[in-house]
């Protein structure tokens, strides 16, 4: 147990500026990502500001722990970590989905919250890809 804590607390232990980076991206990107299903009338957040707790507060550190691995490896532990929360935010009700929404019709309604964990895993990988090409571009400069 000792070698996860050690492993996790150096994965943790980043520059200020890429952990304002990471939070800045992640909060626009749910954001986004709140306002396009509740447009499209798939699924949005019962609360605009849940965009914070889970974003910043949940998938940021998990982004932070998974970054230095394989994207296979990423998209892995961040199924694990979607399915957790796709499966609390729908049994607690602090998600909602719209009733025959499109991955319904297209899916299943019983696939919903799978269908929903499968997609939002990919943030991890493509996530830390992304900021760190920005953090590159904007820091890293000469």
């Amino acid at each position: 147990m000792k070698t996860f804590i050690d492993w996790a607390v150096k994965q943790l232990d980043v520059e200020k500026p890429l952990v304002i980076l990471y939070c800045v991206v992640y909060f626009v990107w749910g954001l986004g990502m709140h306002w396009f299903g509740a447009q499209v009338e798939i699924a949005k957040f019962t609360f605009w500001w849940q965009v914070i707790t889970c974003y910043i507060f949940y998938m940021v550190p998990i982004s932070l722990l998974l970054r230095t691995l394989p994207f296979h490896m990423q998209y892995a532990y961040g199924l694990i970590a979607m399915g957790i929360l796709e499966f609390g935010g729908y049994a607690l009700q602090t998600s909602y989905a719209y009733p025959n929404n499109l991955l319904d019709q297209w899916f299943g309604e019983r696939n919903f919250a799978l269908g929903m964990a499968l997609f939002f895993a990919l943030y991890f990988p493509f996530g830390n890809w992304g900021v760190q090409k920005l953090y590159n571009s904007i820091f890293k400069r000469g």
